[in-house]
């Protein structure tokens, strides 16, 4: 196949569920030329109370659908946890695919902080992988950083989609937040707030409602579309002829990518399930 044929390949992106559309729509900012698959492992979400050999386990099965049914030219690990648990084994068993993570955004987080004090949520799985013990060793000497794992917070995220309020979550966010501390500009307060898996951005209002304006929020969504466009270009990857597009999957229910798809991206598509 030659360079331009695999150029207008789509990419793939994966979550456990619908927190990898807040990186999707990121991807589809940066690169509105491209053609997307995206594929929901709803029938085994979520993924951050599980153990490392259930999401590598998942996570080859998904790739596995992705490049037979879908030949996709890169791949988008768009879950903290499956980027944490997973994404070294897939690499080397795919060295020729293009693969790019998602990993809690603690680097850019102190280089933005003024009080050097910095919370960060994410599932337990990621906090505990050593992916990201590594990352936040390499930066103790940077900032403070106040770890917690918020464990049913992706999962009522990802739920909230069929109930009439998100109550649970609003519950949940605050539960988690009086745990870290004070957050706030005075010295010694936390300042800035690391959406640790893709599935936070989708409750950034309560949690700005809890927080206030003062305290800066950071997720991965802009970063990983940035370094995704630059990799595919300097690989001459990016799509040259074909019309963009995008392709919903699930492989259990599909109502809650579909209602989430309408209310975030506003997409009006159907999701098939695999």
């Amino acid at each position: 196949m030659n360079t331009h044929a695999v150029a207008d390949l789509p990419i793939g992106v994966f979550d456990s569920g619908v927190g990898g559309l807040s990186i999707l729509h990121a991807l589809q900012n940066q690169m509105p030329q491209e053609a997307f698959v995206y594929l929901a492992d709803s029938a085994h979400a979520p993924y951050g109370e599980r153990d490392e050999a259930f999401v590598l386990q998942r996570a080859r099965e998904v790739l596995s659908i992705l490049k037979s049914q879908h030949h996709i030219k890169a791949l988008v690990v768009a879950c903290n946890t499956a980027t944490a648990l997973a994404i070294q084994v897939l690499r080397q068993e795919n060295p020729d695919l293009p693969m790019f993570g998602v990993e809690p955004a603690i680097k850019p987080a102190a280089m933005a902080s003024r009080t050097k004090k910095i919370g960060v949520i994410a599932t337990a799985a990621t906090l505990n992988s050593a992916k990201f013990l590594d990352l936040h060793h390499s930066l103790q000497n940077q900032a403070e950083f106040v770890l917690q794992a918020c464990e049913g917070l992706a999962d009522a995220i990802e739920q909230q989609w069929q109930q009439a309020d998100d109550s649970a979550v609003q519950s949940l966010c605050s539960k988690y937040l009086e745990k870290m501390g004070t957050f706030g500009t005075a010295p010694g307060h936390i300042d800035t707030l690391v959406l640790g898996c893709t599935h936070y951005p989708f409750a950034k209002t309560p949690l700005t409602a809890l927080l206030g304006p003062d305290v800066t929020l950071i997720d991965t969504g802009i970063p990983v579309a940035k370094h995704v466009q630059q990799v595919l270009q300097a690989r001459q990857l990016l799509a040259t002829s074909h019309a963009p597009s995008l392709q919903l999957l699930a492989t259990g229910d599909t109502l809650n990518l579909q209602i989430a798809a309408k209310v975030w991206l506003d997409l009006t598509k159907p999701v098939t399930q695999v």
